[in-house]
């Protein structure tokens, strides 16, 4: 398969640098074009016709949704939005985006939205299995929390982990914590089963953020998170352990 053809487009050069680093380490992927403006972005856009376009949303003269409006047909298939703003997301989903990254962007995130990318792109293909959430159309992208009077809408793909808290759990996410009225086995249910696994009464793990387990007593096992956070797999969850990677 050719390399997906991808345009970077962010006002920020620091921004675009990092972009083109990571990108320059994926051999599926390859950097066609770059932009500093919505103007430009459209001109580009429509010349190169590139697969991807990762697209910033604020940017001088046109914004990324107002790009996307101005191309319209002419629009790449897939989308990524980038930006400092978490309540762009709503307009972001709107137009479809496959992905929707807040700055700064980890190298673990930006991989994780260019696989969503590429199954995207990639579509069913002949004979092939849907997976948990495909296969279900309940299953959501993204949860709608409310947060300092506003809704804001968290990507599953970016929740590290939930915990348990009374009547709520806490979607966390990096440094930020967010509240959702929903019980323990409604959010199970509300998550992806190929990627989250329950390891407590009181906590989940999504398992590409685990980062290692260490045995503790009576059969329990601390694990660690990409994030730093700190949680124990509880002796009557022992049975996930091949979920999680570990032969029993």
């Amino acid at each position: 398969m050719p390399p997906i053809r991808t345009i970077v487009v962010d006002d920020e050069p620091l921004a675009r640098e990092r972009l083109r680093t990571w990108f320059a380490r994926e051999a599926d992927f390859s950097v066609v074009g770059e932009c500093s403006q919505g103007e430009e972005a459209v001109e580009v856009l429509r010349r190169e016709r590139p697969d991807l376009v990762f697209l910033d949303v604020q940017m001088p003269g046109l914004t990324g949704v107002q790009v996307l409006e101005a191309l319209g047909q002419d629009a790449p298939p897939a989308v990524v939005f980038v930006t400092a703003h978490e309540h762009f997301a709503v307009d972001a989903f709107e137009v479809q985006a496959v992905d929707y990254l807040l700055k700064p962007v980890s190298r673990e995130r930006f991989k994780t939205a260019l696989e969503r990318v590429a199954k995207r792109l990639a579509g069913p293909g002949p004979g092939a299995t849907a997976g948990p959430a495909p296969a279900d159309p309940k299953l959501p992208e993204r949860l709608s929390v409310k947060h300092n009077g506003r809704i804001i809408f968290v990507p599953v793909a970016d929740i590290d982990w939930v915990g348990s808290a009374d009547n709520y759990v806490e979607l966390h996410v990096g440094a930020q914590t967010f509240l959702l009225r929903e019980t323990m086995t409604a959010i199970t249910q509300r998550l992806p089963a190929d990627r989250f696994v329950r390891i407590s009464r009181t906590a989940i793990v999504q398992v590409g953020r685990v980062r290692h387990l260490e045995p503790l007593f009576h059969g329990e096992y601390s694990v660690e998170l990409m994030s730093g956070a700190k949680l124990t797999l509880s002796r009557s969850h022992r049975d996930q352990l091949p979920r999680l990677g570990v032969r029993t």
